[in-house]
């Protein structure tokens, strides 16, 4: 991964993580470093694993990297055009304040800039009328310095107030932006994407450009704005000494140069490096406990130490970096001033040169290097920011490969709805792993058809594609005669309702967690819900009813109490097809049969497709289809297909011995 370095501490292999030491076999993705997302990997030291793989050998490398992780110069060339474009689009709406805050800025730089003038008019031209005993030039100089700090301070006052307006809706547009995104982007994108990389995107991310915003792009703008003006005016002041001082500017440029060039790869490196920190954090504390039950935390411990270490590794890099820049700034800026005050007290000794623009020249010389130098300090919050902006420019640029169709095609109004359809149907996860190959299939309106099988025989794959979670790669899938590409959204979502074993419920209240289905539902028809799927009487029995909180992801319930919550928030949806995959799977014998009984009354007059193992749930279809290989095997109605002698008859027997 970017940002490995060597020297880390090495993490002892166990069963399952990669061999080091085993050459590449042939066909492996890892074996070809152009084929990797980021190009060749940093060297290793002998026998340290690579910590991309501390999950154990992924079967493809690029299976948790969004465009935003894509390191080939190709893609950092266009993701920095992407992030241009992005930050055109977040100031756009602001042009009216950007442009009062350049005023400011303007206003503020010349009122610094008159400092040095003044102190020259004083010394020049206050001076001698003073020994005469006429104080009014000197007086008026000071008054003029005091006037030209006194407008300083207020353009200043005024450009961080305008500024921190500007920053903080361009955060607020950004944060909301890359939200919206993730949650347009189709499923298979997050079953593949680590949520620790979205959760890095969404803080550590937007946290770098707010650093930015919030202390240093002003201090960036101004040290721009002093360079120029002070090389103007020393130029304006005195060519032959400002002629002196551009014997420094080959050593300035060069090493200016040298610093853009290497830092942008250095905080590139960092952004990934903490996004890999973030990612095993995050993975960890979600699977906490199967880390405590198989006792992984020094194993766990081992690879965030190793990540870790990458991460301060990358970030030492580019201090070092500003270890070089900023005292060679100063370095420069020591050596031209020594030089111009020899040079320039000759001038003054043969009166080629008064002592005040000596003085002048000297305060704009220390205000033309200051800035070079607080520059270093401040690049690196630009660096970091610009590498996070890329990388949400990334993320902004991932395409949904589940799209909304741009000509959205009504769903008709039929006596029964809900006629499912598969035509040529042809799906593989991967292309060189077909699931589904030409897949026929019609489902009446209102039958409940039950999909069994072994496991990878295709039955989630077919409820996926219904709900469209994925597109067929050839082949339609159709909901009353209209391809599922050509509805819209939300249309799609209130035809349809999955329900999952992997029930979600949501902090709040179980009120609030069954209106899912359906938010402008009342109280009396979420009652009724909960009350026709047989959740009534639990519900009343918590302490508060059903304005009871069920805490972070249900906790406060058991696993049967929430399938119970998500059958009755499906059934207030009221969709035209209700797919239940495997959604039983997690319930006690009495809490499946009081199930069983709520499931007629759920899938009256409704087209469903159920898949289950356990067979009393395919008890109640009116059809059964029995899958392998992702193709049909058996169809037909259970109590013929247990009397053929088939495949279901040879797992409805099994399963009535297991009841004796």
């Amino acid at each position: 991964m970017t940002g490995a370095a060597a020297g880390r501490p090495r993490i002892p292999r166990q069963r399952g993580d990669p061999d080091p030491d085993r050459p590449p076999e042939p066909g492996d993705p890892d074996s070809d470093p152009a084929r990797r997302p980021g190009g060749p990997e940093p060297s290793r030291q002998p026998g340290e694993p690579e910590l991309s793989r501390w999950r154990g050998r992924a079967t493809d490398p690029d299976a948790d990297r969004s465009r935003a992780e894509d390191a080939t110069p190709e893609a950092v060339a266009r993701l920095r055009v992407r992030s241009r474009v992005l930050l055109g689009r977040l100031l756009r709406p602001h042009r009216r304040r950007l442009a009062l805050a350049v005023a400011l800025l303007l206003a503020q730089n010349a009122a610094a800039m008159a400092g040095p003038y003044l102190v020259m008019l004083g010394i020049d031209r206050g001076i001698g009328p003073l020994r005469s005993g006429d104080a009014g030039p000197l007086v008026a100089v000071a008054a003029a310095f005091a006037v030209a700090t006194g407008t300083e301070y207020a353009a200043r006052r005024a450009f961080l107030s305008v500024a921190a307006r500007i920053g903080q809706a361009v955060l607020l547009d950004l944060r909301g932006r890359v939200y919206g995104h993730f949650l347009r982007l189709d499923v298979g994108f997050h079953e593949r994407y680590t949520s620790g990389r979205m959760v890095s995107r969404l803080t550590s991310d937007l946290e770098s450009i707010a650093e930015l915003v919030d202390g240093g792009i002003d201090k960036l703008v101004m040290a721009a704005l002093s360079v120029l003006t002070v090389a103007g005016i020393l130029l304006w002041l005195d060519l032959p000494l400002a002629a002196a001082t551009l014997l420094a500017f080959p050593f300035l440029f060069g090493l200016s140069r040298w610093f853009a060039r290497a830092s942008a790869g250095a905080y590139r490196r960092t952004r990934e490096a903490v996004a890999l920190v973030i990612v095993h954090f995050v993975e960890s504390l979600r699977g906490i406990r199967v880390v405590q039950a198989y006792r992984r935390e020094p194993r766990n411990q081992l690879i965030f130490g190793a990540v870790n270490d990458g991460y301060r590794q990358a970030s030492l890099s580019a201090f070092r970096l500003i270890a070089v820049y900023s005292p060679g700034i100063r370095l420069i800026g020591n050596l031209t001033a020594a030089l111009v005050l020899a040079y320039g007290g000759v001038r003054v000794l043969g009166g080629r040169t008064e002592v005040g623009v000596l003085a002048a020249f000297l305060l704009y010389l220390r205000r033309f290097f200051e800035p070079m130098e607080e520059l270093s300090q401040f690049y690196n919050a630009l660096q970091s920011a610009t590498a996070a902006l890329e990388k949400l420019a990334g993320v902004l640029d991932e395409r949904p490969a589940v799209a909304e169709p741009a000509r959205p095609v009504p769903l008709p109004t039929v006596p029964r709805p809900g006629t499912v359809t598969f035509h040529g149907v042809h799906f593989g996860y991967r292309p060189d792993e077909p699931i589904l190959a030409g897949l026929e299939l019609t489902v009446p309106a209102g039958q409940t058809v039950a999909l069994i099988g072994p496991t990878g025989a295709g039955k989630s794959t077919i409820a996926k594609l219904l709900a469209r979670f994925h597109d067929p790669s050839a082949g339609t899938v159709s909901l009353d005669g209209i391809d599922l590409r050509d509805l819209a959204d939300a249309e799609l979502r209130r035809a349809v309702v999955l329900v999952t074993q992997e029930t979600h419920l949501f902090s709040g209240s179980v009120a609030e967690n069954i209106r899912f289905g359906r938010p402008d539902a009342d109280d009396a028809a979420v009652a009724a819900a909960a009350r026709a799927i047989g959740a009534h009487e639990f519900i009343a029995a918590l302490p508060d009813g059903y304005a009871t909180d069920v805490r972070r992801r249900g906790n406060r319930l058991s696993a049967g109490q929430r399938q119970l919550v998500a059958f009755a928030r499906a059934f207030l949806a009221d969709p035209r097809v209700l797919i239940l995959d495997e959604a039983t799977s997690s319930l006690d014998v009495p809490t499946e049969r009081l199930v069983q009984r709520a499931l007629h009354t759920v899938l009256r007059d409704r087209t469903a497709l159920v898949i289950a193992h356990r067979l009393s749930t395919v008890e109640i279809a009116d059809r059964v289809l029995v899958l392998d290989g992702g193709r049909i095997v058996e169809d037909g109605p259970p109590a013929e297909l247990a009397a053929a002698g088939g495949r279901y008859a040879e797992l409805h027997r099994r399963w009535r011995d297991s009841l004796i």
